[in-house]
């Protein structure tokens, strides 16, 4: 297995086994990243074939011993998400919207946990940016708090702040849901 350092000379030079291995050690982690922020399974596919392009248009932007290669790429990833959320958010917010309608509407005929991941998904897309970021950056990615931190551009203090305020932003929002009256067939009311 081959060093970031290494890897990146490759990319560097136009080594094209030295992307495959780039993108075989890291596609599934960015695809799943950009899964997580934008809720949408081919937007974040697109995101994820745009931060390898850009991997391989881009590598010898990456400064070694700065941030780790998996950073580099997060933080790609990241400022593409934010980018698409910033151009898509009025539709993107409907469409969470038709999803959580949709997703209680089964609701009843499925696990709880399915009902419970559902209005997590739901949650997390209605965060502001950062917060979701941080969090899916930290919790679903593994990230430390310092890669995130630096990823974000943000002092690891401000991060924790940041992660403690979407931790609340979330639970207030599922325990909101949850309290919501059944109605109309068994769907919330919002």
């Amino acid at each position: 297995m081959q060093t970031d350092e290494e890897i990146m000379a490759g990319i560097t030079a136009g080594d094209q086994r030295s992307f495959a291995e780039a993108v075989r050690m890291h596609a599934r982690p960015i695809a799943f990243y950009a899964y997580r922020m934008l809720g949408n399974q081919s937007e974040a596919e697109d995101i994820a074939q745009e931060t390898f392009l850009r991997l391989w248009t881009q590598a010898s932007r990456w400064q070694p011993g700065k941030a780790a290669l998996s950073t580099w790429l997060h933080r790609i990833a990241h400022n593409l998400c934010i980018d698409f959320l910033r151009k898509n958010k009025p539709a993107l917010a409907s469409e969470l919207s038709d999803d959580l309608i949709d997703d209680q509407a089964t609701a009843e005929e499925t696990l709880n946990s399915e009902a419970q991941q559902n209005m997590l998904h739901v949650a997390l897309g209605r965060l502001p940016e950062r917060q979701r970021s941080a969090l899916v950056l930290t919790h679903y990615q593994g990230l430390s708090n310092r890669e995130v931190a630096d990823m974000l551009a943000i002092t690891v203090d401000a991060l924790e702040s940041l992660l403690a305020r979407a931790r609340r932003s979330l639970k207030t929002y599922c325990q909101a849901a949850d309290q919501r009256p059944a109605t109309n067939g068994g769907r919330h009311e919002q």
